[in-house]
């Protein structure tokens, strides 16, 4: 199938894979956003309620590979819709479970549902886009999870305050519901490739790199460690403000949406930097997790400092992450453009929820037994560990 060259088809089809992708954050983050609300109103512990996250972190990372694989072979237009309607009847049925080993087991399938949303996203891209729209369809494509995270974590507010925490769940299930039918109606089709089809004529050089190189593997060991603080800070961000400063519920949660904004402004920073001033795509996410680093430190320094300063150094931490996310899971599976751009989509997001699904419930269990402090130290760490992997392949990344 040749690329779309109608500028006007182009951007619909940008807006359509954004608007998907921001309504499979709304039905896949909402549990987060509200967990600490969910805390105060059931008397669960955070470690209890957070192993729901940890479990939908891990089958939605085990998923990608699944879905990697099925979105080379099978229609990634039927795979979005089927991810979509099983991710609203999960957000359907958790507010009636009766304990958390009951929403574990419900978010679980959650995480699986969700897992078939990026990587035939992004085969679709690879498809309908040339190789500059397929660069900027990545950054707008990538700005659907943080405008979810904006209307979650401005909505849930609103919701708790009027109605319950489980009402947060509904209006996600319903927003799936109008976008699974938009989806059906407005995506275009695209079918599998043969067996026997070479890449691309057009595509670039690097479509010959084989994966597991070491720079491959180096790679998905610095992608863990973002999903690692991506995940787990965004997660557990409201929770810190909430104890340490003592806010409300409310409060705390409405607190998260400044998250998001920094992370729409690192996607545009990443791209530009990338693009017009860093060629080297490792060393570009070196610098982003550099600078989270930088982010961690200070939050460790001036721990009970301000409120202000804490929600602005954990937003440009979590940015950050944002930044190294469309570096490594964003533009990296565009140099395999061909037959396994979703299978090395799907590789390489797993990755991110390996590290979230360690973090999001380490990060209950280290707040809970060794305070903020040495949660906010091992943040800096992480990062820093991020950081070096990136430099180590920056140069390897040089040469090739």
């Amino acid at each position: 199938m040749e690329s779309l060259t109608e500028r006007k088809k182009v951007y619909a089809f940008i807006c359509l894979f954004m608007f998907t992708y921001m309504v499979s954050y709304i039905t896949r983050i909402n549990y987060g956003a509200i967990i600490v609300d969910m805390v105060q109103s059931t008397g669960y512990t955070k470690s209890a309620l957070s192993m729901a996250l940890t479990g939908s972190f891990i089958t939605y990372g085990a998923g990608q590979i699944v879905s990697g694989v099925l979105g080379d072979k099978f229609r990634p237009k039927i795979l979005i819709f089927i991810g979509l309607i099983l991710s609203v009847c999960m957000n359907v049925i958790i507010p009636f479970c009766p304990n958390p080993f009951v929403m574990l087991a419900v978010w679980c399938v959650n995480g699986f549902a969700q897992a078939f949303m990026w990587p035939p996203i992004v085969r679709l891209m690879t498809v309908l886009f040339n190789e500059d729209d397929f660069r900027k369809a990545s950054v707008f494509v990538s700005w659907g999870s943080s405008f979810g995270t904006i209307v979650i974590y401005l909505v849930s507010p609103l919701i708790i305050t009027y109605l319950t925490w489980k009402a947060v769940f509904w209006f996600s299930a319903g927003c799936g519901v109008i976008m699974a039918t938009l989806w059906m109606i407005c995506c275009k089709d695209v079918q599998p490739e043969p067996k026997e089809a070479t890449a691309d004529a057009n595509a670039a050089p690097t479509t010959k790199i084989k994966l597991f190189t070491p720079v491959f593997i180096v790679s998905m060991m610095a992608i863990v460690l973002q999903g690692a603080l991506r995940d787990g800070v965004t997660t557990w961000m409201p929770s810190y403000i909430s104890e340490t400063y003592h806010l409300g519920s409310n409060v705390s949660i409405l607190t998260g949406v400044v998250l998001p904004i920094f992370s729409i402004l690192t996607f545009q920073a990443a791209s530009l930097l990338y693009r017009r001033l860093i060629k080297n795509l490792m060393a570009c996410a070196c610098l982003f997790f550099g600078v989270g680093a930088i982010a961690a430190l200070f939050l460790y320094l001036f721990t009970d400092a301000s409120v202000v300063a804490s929600v602005v150094l954990s937003a440009t931490l979590t940015g950050c992450m944002h930044g190294v996310n469309f570096l490594l899971i964003c533009l990296l599976p565009g140099f395999y453009k061909g037959r396994k751009v979703s299978t090395v989509s799907g590789i390489l997001n797993s990755c991110t929820y390996v590290g979230s699904a360690v973090s999001t419930y380490g990060i209950a269990l280290l707040s809970e037994h060794s305070g903020w402090k040495i949660t906010l130290l091992v943040w800096f760490f992480i990062a820093l560990g991020g950081a070096v992997l990136c430099l180590i392949n920056s140069f390897a990344w040089k040469k090739r």
